[in-house]
């Protein structure tokens, strides 16, 4: 219900005016909801079929309200009010909540959860492919507490395997996937303390290179991690930042050519008119460094020297697809979270919504039939929209009322806490003499740091596709790559898996056994 003073202080904002004609039919209503009720009776007939691909969406930091935001966003660039659109997301049979505590933080970090959902153990916060027996910084605390990903697991089934992502490559969320760390930050040895390095322990972009050597598809940015210190940038000549970092001296480009059989074809590419050019049918193995550290954000992208994160999807399902036995695919959407962390929330949902657009390209080329999709957040942000904002009012826009203590107005956007902070004259500052719709403007926020937190609740898990169900209630993030490693017979738990052919793969069809028959013991 909206409060009497608000309607006082709205006037005629939230008029019938503002509703769509074929709304205000209450068979509008009524027909979708039964159109809804048919689709959702349908669902009864269980798509338990193996899956041959798995496409895990990560949406870093896409918290709920995040989602919401972006659904909104999407219509409006459609010149929709947006509030009725459906992100690609919204369109999965089957949605569940992730509990995305990590085992020492009640608000979690990118690090530990990405342990949890691609290696299905929960850990520490900061550490990335290790157990909870792992501290953080601790390089001596890491042998013997190492775990393996789906990535990994996919590999070993003969699997072709890709990661995608917006951030570097060797940033939290893929790391977790190929990497055993007792710090997230450890992108090179330029990065580690002499302490570690003394103990043996390896960065994490050594290790990219060296602890799956055969990974097929690699593409993000991270140029600079994997080259000699000092080492000019290839398209940032002049800029010592973007060089080289590695104090080794190696070149790890080089490593990984020297890595691939020479009868494959293998392509190393670092923009985005080198990369459409390729031919995927000729293409075993893609490196793609588009950037020395992170990607651009989405609305700052050169559409010359970098590539989408659409179009890398497109690239690295057309060259995983080639394998008879299937893929596994990680997509990173990264700098959602770092738009959020600078309170720039203009920059996280453009994020957002290019991931959407991810998700329907890979839908396009993909069956679930035969393809797992699941779509999640490795966490939340204190991110929020409100203030009783009329239908289609711009996402980025004012509420319609001004604050009934200070006076001033505000966005509907704000932050719990983040940089967006800002006393003008003893008071807060008045938003309508800035340019709120800027796409660097930071939000206000109710208590002033440099950079905006992580929020601590429960994020959607989004899924499609063979085994999809099992994706259902509230349940550990870790649960997470267990149901992706049963729907595709791949890891330790394959006793409910039926036999395959002499050839290694599944033949197709339902092969699952009813999990009615087994045992919680091999579920959980």
């Amino acid at each position: 219900m909206i409060p009497p003073f608000l309607v006082l202080v709205v006037g005629t904002c939230l008029t019938n005016s503002l509703v769509p004609e074929k709304e205000k039919d209450p068979n509008y209503w009524r027909n979708q909801a039964q159109q809804t009720l048919k689709n959702a009776l349908g669902l009864q007939k269980l798509n338990t079929n193996v899956a041959k691909n798995v496409i895990m969406f990560l949406g870093d930091g896409m918290g709920v309200s995040t989602v919401t935001a972006a659904r909104i966003l999407k219509g409006q660039l459609h010149h929709r009010p947006g509030e009725e659109t459906k992100l690609e997301m919204d369109k999965f049979p089957f949605v569940a909540l992730s509990k995305t505590y990590n085992t020492n933080a009640q608000v979690p970090d990118s690090a530990g959860t990405a342990t949890a959902y691609l290696c299905g153990v929960k850990a520490n916060e900061g550490t990335v492919g290790v157990s909870a027996a792992t501290e953080r910084t601790r390089c001596n605390t890491t042998q013997g507490n190492e775990v393996t990903s789906i990535l990994r697991w996919a590999k070993d089934a003969g699997k072709s395997v890709g990661i995608v992502t917006t951030t570097r490559v060797n940033h939290a969320t893929p790391s977790a996937a190929y990497a055993h760390s007792a710090d997230r930050d450890w992108y090179s040895d330029n990065e580690m303390p002499p302490e570690a390095l003394n103990q043996g322990c390896k960065d994490i972009a050594y290790q990219l290179m060296h602890n799956i050597k055969d990974i097929d598809v690699i593409m993000g940015g991270g140029r600079k991690y994997m080259f000699p210190k000092n080492k000019s940038d290839v398209e940032y000549r002049m800029d010592e930042k973007a060089g080289g970092t590695r104090l080794d001296g190696l070149d790890l480009v080089d490593i990984w050519k020297s890595f691939k059989p020479k009868q494959k074809h293998s392509f190393f590419v670092w923009n985005r008119t080198a990369l459409l050019a390729l031919d995927p049918n000729t293409v075993d193995y893609l490196l793609g460094l588009f950037e020395p550290g992170d990607m651009q954000y989405e609305l700052n992208r050169n559409n010359v020297t970098d590539p989408s994160l659409s179009e890398m999807v497109g690239v690295a399902i057309k060259i995983l697809k080639k394998n008879p036995k299937g893929f596994f695919l990680l997509v990173e959407g990264g700098r959602i979270d770092h738009g959020h962390h600078e309170g720039k929330a203009k920059q996280a949902l453009h994020e957002a919504v290019e991931m959407d657009r991810a998700i329907g390209q890979a839908g396009t080329m993909t069956s679930p039939e035969d393809t797992l999709t699941v779509v999640t957040a490795d966490h939340s942000h204190v991110f929020t929209f409100g203030g009783y904002t009329p239908r289609g009012n711009s996402i980025f826009g004012l509420a319609p009322m001004v604050s009934d203590t200070d006076k001033k107005p505000f966005t509907a956007i704000l932050y719990g806490n983040g940089p967006g902070y800002k006393v003008v004259d003893g008071e807060r500052e008045n938003v309508s003499m800035v340019d709120y719709a800027h796409n660097n403007y930071q939000a206000q926020s109710a208590v002033p740091l440099r950079h905006e937190t992580h929020g601590g609740e429960d994020v959607a898990v989004f899924a499609k596709g063979p085994m999809a169900h099992l994706l259902h209630g509230v349940h550990e993030q870790n649960y997470i790559p267990h149901v992706m490693a049963y729907a595709a017979c791949i890891g330790a738990n394959l006793d409910h898996c039926a036999q395959v052919s002499s050839a290694g793969s599944p033949p197709p069809g339902p092969l699952l056994l009813p999990l009615v028959l087994l045992p919680l013991s091999i579920l959980f």
